[in-house]
C-alpha cells in the first residue's frame, strides 16, 4: 500500500467507522456466537501472497463483527464505560503515524513533555494538591499507565520497596527476603480483583477490611485491624482506597520480633467509586490514620475520578491531600479512548527510585522519562488523545457529558423505584444503578440470563450483602433517555415471562 492508496483507503475507513458508530444501535449489542466460532472462518495459516484489501473489509463484516460485543452501543449498560470520541480516534491515528517509542526524552521529546503537561492540565481540572503537579515547586507529578490495575501494582511495589528500605535502615541485619516474607497488605472486602492480583505479583500477604452498610471502609475499622495486627507483631506498609470499587484495599504488614521494625513504612489502598456499587471509602478518616502510621496511601478512582472535574462531585475527593498516589481512568468516562490511565504521586522519587535501571544505550543528559514510572520500557504517544479531547471539548463539554450520564442513571433509578417488584440496592451517586427483583438470587439470575440471551441490552451482575444484584451502568456517549426507557421496558417484559 503506497501513500496514494493509503489516502483512498483511509477515507474509506473513516466512512466505515462513522457509519458503524452512527448505526450501531441497529446491531445486537451482545453477539450470538459460541466459543471458538472464529477459527473455522479463517485459514489455518497466514497467506503467502498478499490478500486484496476489499476482501479484508468484507471479512470484517463476515467474521469480526458477528463476534463483537458493541461497547459503544447505547444499549450497552455493562461494566463501566469504555470512553470513545472522534477527537481521540483522530489523535490515535496520528499517534500510529508518528510511531515513536517514548522510552526517554531523547527518544521523542514531544512525547515525554506533552504527557507531563497534560497530567498537569488534568490535575488542575481535578484541583489536586500542588504537590501532585509537576510544573510547580513540588516533588510529585503524573504519568499515563495502561490501566488502573497497573497503577495499583506500581504503587504497591513502590510502597513495598520503601517499606523494606525503612526497615533495613534501622535493622541492617535484616535481609530483604526476610522482610518481604512478612509484609501484609490491606484491602476492602469490596476491592477490585486487581488489588489482590497486585499483592500476588508483589509477593505480599493481604487482609480484607470489612465495609459498612454503604459498602465503604471507614477509619474505625482500619484502625482496629492495625492495632490487632501490630499486637501480633506485624508491620503495616500499604493501604489502597478505591474510588471506583467498594472499599479499602489491603495494607501491608511485616511480622517482626524486634519492636524497632514497627517503624517500617506502611501502605493502604482506598477506593473512590467501587466496581460493584460505586461506593466511596471515607478517605478523610482514613488519610490521617495512614499519615500517622507512616503508611503509603493509594487511592483508586478508576471510574469515578472523571466526575471530580465537576464542582458538585469534587467534595468526594476531599482527603486526597493525605494520599501518596492517586489514579483514575480517563478512558472510562472522559471521552478518551483506551488506553489512558492517569496516575499521580506525591514524591516521584519514591516510584523512580524503586524501578530505575539505566543501561548505557538508554542514557542521555536529559533523563526525565516515564519509563521509570511503569513496568514496560516502551511508551506510546498517548497524551495526544488527551490534548485533542481537552481542546476540542473544553472542560465545560466534558462536564456536560458526565452530568448527562448521571441524570440518565437517576432516570433509570426512578423507573426502578416506581415498580414495587424491584428494589434499589445501593445509593445512586453517579452513572451506576444497582437493582434487583425482590426475591431469591435464583430469580435474579434467571432475569439476567433472559436479558443476555435477548441480546437487545447488556448488563452484568455483582454481589452485595450476599445478594445477586444487577448493575445498570450508563456507558455510551450517545445514550439518551429513549434508550434508558427502552432498556427498562425490556427488563420489565423479561421479568414477567414464565
Amino acid at each position: 500500500m503506497d501513500a496514494a492508496e493509503f489516502r483512498r483507503r483511509g477515507r474509506e475507513m473513516v466512512d466505515y467507522v462513522a457509519d458503524y458508530l452512527e448505526n450501531i444501535e441497529q446491531r445486537p449489542v451482545y453477539p450470538d456466537v459460541e466459543p471458538g466460532y472464529l477459527r473455522s472462518l479463517i485459514p489455518t495459516e497466514a497467506p503467502l501472497e498478499p490478500d486484496n484489501y476489499d476482501d479484508i473489509i468484507k471479512d470484517v463484516e463476515r467474521i469480526i463483527m458477528p463476534g463483537v460485543t458493541h461497547w459503544q452501543s447505547p444499549y450497552f449498560f455493562a461494566y463501566f464505560p469504555a470512553a470513545s470520541s472522534y477527537p481521540a480516534m483522530l489523535a490515535d491515528m496520528l499517534c500510529g503515524a508518528i510511531g515513536c517509542i517514548g522510552f526517554s526524552w531523547a527518544a521523542s521529546p514531544a512525547c515525554t513533555e506533552l504527557e507531563t503537561v497534560m497530567l498537569d492540565w488534568l490535575g488542575k481540572m481535578l484541583k489536586l494538591p500542588e504537590h501532585f503537579i509537576a510544573g510547580t515547586h513540588g516533588h510529585g507529578g503524573g504519568v499515563i499507565q495502561s490501566t488502573a490495575s497497573e497503577a495499583t501494582l506500581m504503587s504497591l511495589l513502590a510502597a513495598r520497596c520503601k517499606a523494606v528500605r525503612r526497615v533495613q535502615e534501622t535493622n541492617p541485619e535484616r535481609l530483604e527476603a526476610e522482610v518481604l516474607s512478612k509484609l501484609v497488605a490491606y484491602s476492602s472486602e469490596q476491592a477490585h480483583s486487581s488489588v489482590e492480583r497486585a499483592s500476588l505479583i508483589g509477593g505480599v500477604m493481604m487482609r480484607k477490611v470489612p465495609t459498612d452498610n454503604t459498602y465503604a471502609v471507614g477509619g474505625g475499622m482500619l484502625k482496629k485491624m492495625l492495632e490487632e495486627d501490630r499486637a501480633a507483631g506485624l508491620i503495616p506498609f500499604y493501604v489502597r482506597k478505591d474510588k471506583k470499587k467498594n472499599s479499602i484495599h489491603p495494607v501491608h504488614y511485616h511480622k517482626a520480633c524486634v519492636n524497632d521494625l514497627c517503624a517500617g513504612v506502611f501502605q493502604f489502598c482506598a477506593t473512590l467509586g467501587t466496581t460493584s456499587s460505586c461506593a466511596f471509602d471515607h478517605i478523610t478518616e482514613l488519610g490521617p490514620i495512614c499519615n500517622e502510621e507512616n503508611m503509603w496511601m493509594h487511592i483508586d478512582a478508576a471510574y469515578a475520578g472523571s466526575a471530580f472535574i465537576c464542582p458538585e462531585f469534587r467534595p468526594l475527593l476531599n482527603g486526597i491531600e493525605f494520599a501518596d498516589s492517586f489514579n483514575f481512568n480517563p478512558h472510562k468516562w472522559l471521552l478518551i479512548n483506551f488506553d489512558c490511565s492517569t496516575m499521580w504521586v506525591k514524591k516521584r522519587q519514591d516510584i523512580i527510585g524503586a524501578f530505575k535501571v539505566e543501561p548505557l544505550y538508554l542514557k542521555h543528559e536529559n533523563q526525565e522519562s516515564g519509563r521509570h514510572w511503569q513496568i514496560p520500557l516502551g511508551r506510546r504517544f498517548r497524551s495526544l488523545k488527551m490534548w485533542f479531547v481537552f481542546r476540542l471539548y473544553g472542560i465545560e463539554g466534558l462536564q456536560a457529558h458526565i452530568r448527562k450520564q448521571v441524570v440518565l442513571a437517576k432516570e433509570f433509578e426512578s423507573l426502578v423505584r416506581a415498580d414495587k417488584r424491584f428494589e434499589i440496592c445501593a445509593e445512586v451517586v453517579m452513572g451506576l444503578v444497582c437493582f434487583r427483583l425482590k426475591g431469591s438470587n435464583e430469580l435474579n439470575q434467571l432475569l439476567l440470563k433472559r436479558i443476555t440471551e435477548s441480546r437487545t441490552i447488556h448488563l452484568v451482575p455483582c454481589q452485595l450483602s450476599g445478594l445477586f444484584v444487577l448493575r445498570f451502568a450508563v456507558c455510551s456517549r450517545v445514550t439518551d433517555s429513549g434508550h434508558v426507557q427502552h432498556a427498562w421496558r425490556q427488563i420489565t417484559q423479561l421479568s414477567c415471562e414464565e
